[in-house]
């Protein structure tokens, strides 16, 4: 009740130890907060961020208009609800080395287990779309390498996300991983790779923990879980899901209502009142209040 049972360095640890553990690790990208219970509930084992959904939320598009504080404002909205490992998208560190130091920071202040920062020119722009532009390598390794002396809490994971991919070929995203690594990178995220042959190249030839983007109507092929642990994969990123569902969903009750004039025909659609309520955690909230307003000092204090 009204926050978490463990701590962020708990955490952390465990994130860590489970990227050891050469299983897939299973992240679905939260909504909001109560989402991030339900992915906990449901037996996921981390729960994601992503810059594209709380753009989205926010109502603008991935496009780098949101800033460090905003997104570490909504992390520790995660992380104070969840006891699962939590890591954020940093999309570029929100500016220079020193920003990306700084946006470190912030992250680890936050709570959450971990971030990932890339490679685009900024203003960044959605892995999967057409007319992206990466900074020169060097450049992001001396990002990396800010984030690395920024990070105060060594089982903080600092995870590099390279979209060259699309924009100069499979071989030069390789040697930017290999790069990133030897700057201090724990993990890579290869983005838009195109098919399985591609993910399997990758994992032959870096060696730290890989995380397999499984966006919808994107670039890649969508590899299910079985397929990502036999090529090795260490986390199955599902960033957006959650949301795409939620906003079908959404559009359609609204369609509902304005054609019906009523919401009838929604119910059995919907979350239900109680439903809300056990995922809330009203029975617990009631106790302890009850617990605070009936309490009375024992005799003869």
């Amino acid at each position: 009740m009204l926050h978490t049972r463990t701590t962020p360095a708990e955490r952390r640890r465990a994130f860590r130890e489970a990227l050891a553990s050469g299983r897939l690790l299973r992240v679905p990208g939260a909504v909001n907060p109560l989402s991030a219970k339900l992915i906990q509930e449901t037996g996921f084992d981390a729960v994601y961020l992503s810059g594209a959904v709380l753009a989205a939320d926010l109502g603008l598009p991935d496009i780098g208009l949101t800033t460090s504080t905003e997104v570490a404002t909504r992390a520790q909205q995660i992380t104070r609800v969840t006891d699962l490992p939590a890591f954020v998208d940093a999309d570029t560190g929100f500016g220079e080395p020193m920003n990306a130091a700084r946006t470190v920071q912030l992250m680890e202040d936050a709570g959450l287990a971990g971030l990932h920062l890339e490679d685009q020119v900024n203003p960044k722009r959605c892995g999967h779309l057409d007319g992206k532009t990466v900074v020169p390598a060097e450049e992001m390794v001396r990002k990396i390498k800010a984030a690395v002396d920024a990070r105060r809490d060594p089982d903080f994971l600092l995870m590099a996300r390279t979209d060259a991919r699309a924009v100069e070929g499979l071989d030069a995203a390789i040697d930017r991983a290999r790069a990133y690594v030897d700057a201090g990178a724990d993990a890579v995220f290869p983005e838009a790779l195109a098919d399985e042959k591609e993910f399997e190249a990758f994992r032959a030839a870096v060696g730290v923990p890989l995380l397999a983007n499984m966006t919808e109507f994107g670039k890649s092929a969508l590899l299910d879980a079985a397929t990502l642990e036999n090529l090795g994969y260490n986390i199955a990123l599902y960033p957006v899901t959650l949301l795409r569902l939620a906003m079908g969903a959404v559009e359609d009750g609204l369609r509902t209502l304005a054609a019906d004039g009523h919401q009838r025909a929604l119910l059995e659609r919907m979350q239900t009142r109680s439903r809300l309520y056990e995922l809330l955690g009203y029975e617990e909230y009631a106790a302890f209040d009850g617990s605070v307003h009936d309490f009375t000092l024992p005799p003869g204090t």
